[in-house]
């Protein structure tokens, strides 16, 4: 019996979600590469900035699928309140910086 995966509320776009978070990644290793150079601050924490503004893109996206798909398949289980719940969660998670 083989089991496939299930689908998620990203499925759909799993490969610009991959295509993005390889860019990040790239992003991430110019700031490393960046602090080896001894670049001047601002320039590195304007780099950051820029990477946790595409952290967030990916983050809004996910969250927007998640309610699309994931809670309503929730929902149609009779999960609603509680598919709620742990989404919010994970809003406030994402909210919390620094």
């Amino acid at each position: 019996m083989s089991k496939t995966a299930p689908t998620r509320g990203y499925t759909a776009s799993k490969g610009d979600l991959q295509a993005r978070l390889r860019r990040i990644e790239g992003q991430v290793r110019g700031i490393e590469r960046m602090v080896d150079e001894d670049r001047y601050c601002i320039d590195v924490l304007t780099q950051i900035s820029a990477i946790q503004a595409a952290l967030d893109k990916v983050a809004l996206g996910l969250l927007d699928g998640h309610a699309r798909h994931c809670m309503q398949e929730g929902a149609a289980d009779g999960r609603a309140d509680d598919m709620a719940t742990e989404m919010m969660a994970a809003v406030g998670r994402l909210m919390k910086r620094g």
